[in-house]
């Protein structure tokens, strides 16, 4: 479940003659002033990546394929139980956003998240949270890397999926092997192109509900009435179909949107990774995490309601593409287009979409090898993934997270794919694993400022959101984790999907308890928490 370790001691390390530049306590391996001027420390990362590529993977960079394709299976329970999903996760996701801002603008490191956990916290959670976000990318990997297969066998059906995993991997491997910088510019304009590309179907299934397809229907927001804003919850096992009547039915249909929608959002919080390698955090934090939200209200919200106002969730189209594994045939998006008469779309969309596929791809090596280096910084994972070359670049972690790519090949068989399907629904509860420890380590540091007399005033970046937004998030995340469940009992019990929805959290649990007792830590008194190193004051 996890690697074990390595270090005879777990507390967060921090490295004591490191002297202080400009009247502040420099990152631990480099010192940088308010103008971004470093120096790196010889075996470290670099900070490399440059605003304008920390700014476009927060605009763009965690948009996959569950916006493009996932919200299909979203809207034939209404436009209205799709809108509030949306809603309600954008609004969750944007304040764990915020509140990794807060903490990456005041106190900047280069260990992701799980090393405020080992601050903040106790070092067990900080040791659960790395690995469990290191195997969340590296599950998701071999997908993504299929999923682009998939997507090329729309036009090249006789060629294994097993060739495009190849070609593709050690494309991405090569990128991650370079200095942060190409792959922040890589990055760059892969997440330019998607952002154009969501922006476009906005466009156009606005266009279409206005009357400007072949058809000419002005739909607006007629589907709203007939069917209607919200559908009965059903679900097909086989040629049975079971319908759930009345509210309860609209409840549950609401909350399979809800549930998606965590999906589609998994991976926000990547820009949060890429804060270590990112000079002057205090002023290029917030600017990234600010446009979070433009991205979170245009691309996600303004995105699924003009889906709604252009496609009905009882389409024959619609249940159609949800049946799909062809990559553009199954985009509601496509769906829109065929309702108003545009044929050809299916094509262009499943061309642009391997720009998704490859990005999120890209994407995951790079998370799951800042991941393992930043564990291996507070000793709990081997020490040999620390090394880095001359350009600042984790070979040893790189390295690491590319041998998963090698679970794409199971998916050359339908069985193994199956198989591999079930890890795939285990990484949604990784991910909201993920933001309930962002945000117990904002509270924790709350906590920790308050019984130090430190007030909030001097943190570089405040949200009027916070604190008490913190707690709303966390309500609401572990709401989707206890119960996202909810589709192993309906219409009965099914152990294999009971299993893949709350396995997730079983393992986070014993690597806690295991590096507990194996490591006799203690939570973090707020009075001795460290609020010190790497502190950029307003």
């Amino acid at each position: 479940m996890a690697f074990f370790p390595f270090s005879k001691d777990s507390k967060d390390e921090k490295q004591a003659d490191t002297p202080p530049y400009r009247g502040e306590v420099s990152p631990v391996g480099d010192y940088t002033s308010d103008e971004g001027v470093v120096d790196e420390a010889e075996d470290d990362l670099h900070r490399g990546m440059k605003p304008r590529q920390l700014n476009m993977m927060a605009i763009a960079g965690a948009i996959g394929t569950g916006l493009i394709i996932g919200t299909g299976n979203a809207l034939k329970f209404g436009p209205g139980s799709l809108l509030i999903g949306y809603i309600l996760m954008g609004l969750t996701v944007y304040i764990v956003m915020v509140a990794l801002g807060e903490m990456g603008a005041w106190l900047p490191h280069k260990k992701s998240f799980s090393g405020y956990a080992t601050r903040f916290v106790d070092p067990a959670m900080g040791f659960a949270t790395g690995w469990n976000y290191f195997f969340k990318y590296v599950i998701v990997l071999p997908n993504n890397l299929t999923a682009t297969g998939i997507l090329l066998q729309y036009w090249l059906p006789d060629l294994n999926v097993s060739v495009w995993i190849t070609v593709f991997g050690v494309a991405i491997i090569l990128l991650n092997l370079i200095h942060v910088s190409f792959f922040g510019e890589a990055e760059f304009w892969m997440s330019l192109v998607k952002a154009l590309v969501i922006i476009m179907l906005i466009l156009l299934c606005f266009i279409l509900a206005m009357g400007g397809g072949p058809n000419h229907f002005r739909s607006g927001f007629y589907y709203w009435q007939n069917p209607g804003a919200f559908a009965q919850y059903a679900v097909t096992l086989g040629d049975t179909t079971t319908v759930i009547p009345g509210e309860t039915g609209r409840f549950l249909g609401v909350w399979a949107c809800i549930v998606q929608a965590t999906f589609a959002y998994l991976g926000t919080e990547l820009v949060g990774v890429a804060f270590g390698e990112t000079p002057n955090p205090r002023k290029n934090v917030p600017r990234a995490v600010n446009q979070t939200l433009m991205r979170i209200v245009f691309f996600y919200i303004a995105g699924v309601l003009v889906l709604g106002m252009a496609v009905p969730y009882n389409s024959p189209e619609l249940i159609k593409a949800t049946k799909s594994k062809l990559g553009g045939l199954a985009s509601p998006f496509v769906v829109a287009a065929k309702e108003a008469g545009i044929a050809k779309l299916a094509d262009a969309v499943n061309g642009l979409l391997l720009v998704f596929t490859i990005s999120a791809a890209n994407s995951d090596i790079y998370l799951a090898s800042r991941t393992a280096w930043a564990l291996a910084k507070d000793g709990q994972a081997p020490k040999l993934l620390l090394r880095t070359n001359k350009r600042g670049v984790p070979i040893p972690a790189v390295a690491l997270s590319s041998v998963f790519i090698a679970l794409g090949y199971m998916n050359a068989s339908k069985s193994s794919g199956t198989v591999f399907g079930y890890f795939v629904s285990l990484v949604t509860v990784f991910g909201a694993l993920n933001w309930v420890a962002v945000l117990v380590c904002y509270i924790a540091m709350l906590r920790g400022m308050k019984a130090q007399g430190i007030p909030r005033s001097v943190m570089p970046y405040r949200n009027p959101l916070l604190p008490y937004g913190a707690y709303f998030a966390l309500g609401v995340t572990i709401l989707v984790i206890v119960f996202s469940g909810y589709t192993a009992f309906i219409p009965h019990f099914q152990i294999d999907k009971f299993m893949t929805s709350y396995i997730g959290i079983v393992v986070y649990l014993f690597n806690i308890l295991y590096w507990k007792l194996a490591k006799k830590t203690r939570r973090v008194r707020p009075e001795e928490m460290d609020l010190a190193t790497g502190r950029r004051d307003f």
